[in-house]
């Protein structure tokens, strides 16, 4: 459960009774419309924010429960993030971006390096991991970000609107690359108004007034 209290009103409800479970090698999608708590639902997730009541289970440990300190290592080991807006810092070059992630894992510098560039290559960046953010298209931003989330290769991947700053074209590198992941053993939770993701999809849930729905199978199975 989570609510937030608008200043002298009364508490709005953003997540009520929300039960979702993703194992590894599955890609759940959540559709809703603006508002309906979709975004909530990953940052608590994510540990980002807190819920009033519940548990978030990664891996068998109940992170929820775990302290600051012990969240923020939690997320570093456990958990990457794919961000609409990118997130990058504009102040630290494509392949530094990436690295902050190991930061987070205290991963060691030298095989977090040579990881960075391996992706940064797959995904056809690597003659841009000394340019700045603003240097970037749209597109090499969101592929740098990608790095960035899985360089520690987490076991729960989470999008929020990957794609809505793309084209058509570099939305589809992006979606591809999740349901990768996905296929590689990580459990991987999108956030996406693009229709073409639901065939990405294991499992399709909607967001309606706080409350997460199960929708039609795809072909890639049911809910979880």
């Amino acid at each position: 459960m989570k609510s937030y209290r608008a200043p002298g009103g009364a508490p709005i409800r953003v997540l009520d009774g929300v039960d979702l479970a993703v194992p590894r090698g599955r890609l759940a999608l959540v559709l809703g419309a603006s508002g309906s708590g979709k975004s909530t639902l990953l940052n608590v997730v994510g540990l980002l924010e807190d819920a009033e009541g519940g548990d978030v289970i990664v891996g068998g440990e109940r992170v929820s429960a775990l302290g600051r300190s012990a969240q923020g290592r939690a997320r570093g080991r456990y958990i990457g993030f794919v961000f609409q807006s990118f997130l990058l810092l504009p102040s630290l070059t494509a392949l530094d971006n990436v690295l902050l992630a190991a930061r987070y894992a205290r991963r060691a510098r030298l095989d977090a390096r040579r990881r960075a560039r391996e992706l940064l290559a797959e995904f056809g960046v690597l003659e841009r991991q000394a340019h700045y953010p603003p240097q970037l298209s749209g597109g090499e931003q969101q592929r740098v970000a990608f790095c960035r989330a899985v360089l520690n290769d987490p076991p729960l991947l989470l999008a929020d609107e990957p794609t809505g700053n793309l084209d058509d074209a570099n939305g589809r590198v992006i979606l591809e690359a999740l349901r990768a992941r996905a296929r590689a053993g990580a459990a991987v939770v999108v956030v996406s108004h693009r229709a073409d993701a639901v065939g990405a999809a294991d499992a399709v849930y909607h967001m309606r007034e706080g409350r997460l729905e199960p929708g039609p199978s795809t072909s890639g199975g049911g809910p979880s």
